[in-house]
């Protein structure tokens, strides 16, 4: 089992696999979802970010590297919903999560920031925290964040709303010491390439890896306008 040190430098520079399928869709089964990460791993993943604590479950018995585990869930009165309160923090360790990732943008929370990377550390896990603005990166890294994610970058009402990754703020928070994982809207090598580029420790990839009714139906829709 690797420690928090080895984890950090398997991940360094690499490619994390974001294994999440379409919710109701036909991947939407644990032994699937297990599946798509050995096959990612087999690819070069090194590192796979698992939502839900079944298919969490499953991956850990079918992988050895890494794992970022979250979990969705509304909350009532509050637009928080990646790991939203404490009791999931507990649930995601014990079915094998080596990261924790949680929602660490400056909006009403059902948890205060810093107990819930205190909550992610006693249970022996690296916190990562998922922000859509420099101003909340340098916040969760201030309160300990391990690793800060440019995951809801264009997901808040206050972020920008960009076609690709958000590179600027990638390079912004590299820029002060930040291990910072870039995320969101990674479609194809040559982004993940720039996103390494400009700074950031890892590579996060999720639809244009493991949501195959999303990349198909882009395939259909160029095929469509050609034909049109």
């Amino acid at each position: 089992m690797l420690n928090q040190a080895q984890i950090l430098e398997q991940l360094r520079h690499g490619l994390i696999a974001s294994c999440q399928p379409v919710r109701g869709g036909p991947l939407d089964r644990p032994a699937l979802v297990a599946a798509l990460a050995q096959a990612t791993v087999a690819g070069g993943a090194v590192g796979v970010r698992i939502e839900g604590l079944a298919d969490l479950e499953a991956v850990r018995g079918a992988v050895a590297v890494p794992i970022i585990g979250l979990v969705k869930r509304e909350v009532v009165g509050s637009p928080v919903y990646i790991t939203p309160e404490l009791s999931d923090v507990l649930a995601l360790a014990e079915r094998g999560a080596d990261i924790v990732a949680f929602d660490a943008t400056q909006r009403p929370r059902p948890v205060e920031m810093g107990a819930m990377i205190e909550a992610i550390h006693a249970q022996g896990c690296l916190a990562m925290a998922d922000i859509s603005t420099l101003e909340e990166g340098l916040c969760a890294h201030q309160l300990g964040a391990d690793l800060v994610g440019t995951t809801l970058s264009g997901y808040t009402d206050y972020s920008p709303k960009l076609e690709g990754p958000d590179l600027e703020l990638v390079r912004a928070l590299s820029r002060r010491g930040i291990r910072v994982i870039a995320e969101g809207r990674i479609a194809t090598p040559l982004q993940g390439r720039q996103a390494l580029d400009a700074g950031a420790f890892a590579v996060t990839v999720g639809t244009a890896l493991t949501r195959l009714e999303w990349v198909t139906q882009g395939f259909v829709d160029a095929l469509q306008k050609v034909a049109q």
